[in-house]
Formats: structure tokens, sequence, C-alpha cells
């Protein structure tokens, strides 16, 4: 049995567009926060994921940008040469290298992760409580479905 479609083809169109749109804002607003600390947008990337994952290799971090394993290896290098993360062997198996967080590393991304918390809480001031609420589960429930 089917699930009856309690939406029309112009709502999912409203929709796409709209977080498209929102997308679009957020990438360029985040790009202009990152225009004042030390690192570039890839690199932002990859210290949110080791800041919310923990250490990886550079094979699984490379699944989480979609990136070559060469282009994050380049990546890592440039990062390590800036004190942002380091190359640890794994202590069960010597033969993996992980990509560990430095303190300078967690420092930046928490501070660049503040100011999109800041500019978000603007952009919501204008909207009630409920609205807020609403929104956030709402969103958490797309983002469900989505994975």
């Amino acid at each position: 049995m089917q699930k009856e479609v309690a939406f029309t083809v112009d709502q999912v169109t409203e929709i796409e567009r709209e977080l498209r749109y929102i997308s679009t804002i957020l990438k360029q607003k985040g790009r202009e926060i990152l225009s004042n600390f030390p690192i570039t947008p890839p690199q932002f990337i990859a210290l949110q994921w080791l800041n919310e994952l923990g250490d990886m290799t550079i094979g699984e971090l490379s699944t989480k940008m979609y990136l070559a394993c060469s282009t994050t290896t380049d990546l890592i290098d440039r990062m390590e040469a800036n004190d942002l993360v380091e190359r640890v062997r794994d202590t069960n198996d010597r033969r993996v290298v992980r990509i560990h967080l430095m303190d300078k590393g967690k420092k930046i991304i928490e501070e660049v992760l503040g100011h999109r918390r800041k500019y978000l809480a603007e952009v919501l001031t204008h909207f009630s409580e409920k609205d807020v609420k609403d929104l956030a589960r709402t969103l958490l429930i797309l983002h469900n479905e989505m994975k």
C-alpha cells in the first residue's frame, strides 16, 4: 500500500528552491567569516569533520569530503605545517596513520563556528520562539530522512 502524497509538485519545487538559496547564502556568509581566519574553506570542512568525529585516516577524511586521497593528503600537509593537525600512528596498528586535530585547529574551528552561530542567531531574532522550535524540529526530520 502506497503512502498518500500530502503535498504538490509546486510545494516541492518551492522547498527545493528555498533550500538551495539558503545553502548558497550560508556558504557565502561562511566564506566571509573564514576570510578573517588563516584557513581555507576545504581546511574548514576537514577541521569540522575531525572536530565532530575525532581522529580519522586520510582515506576516511577523503570519503567524508568527497575528495581524492591525493588531494586530501596535500590539504593535510598544509594544515600540519600550520599546526592545525598532526599525523599520529594508530596505537592498535602502527601501519595506520590517523589525522589528529591539534589545539590550534580546535580553537580556530570553535571561533569560526561561534561566528556562524552568531550570524544565524541574528537572523532568527526575527522569528517567534515557536517558529524557531518548529524549524529546528522540521530540519532535523528532513536531515534524518535524507541520510
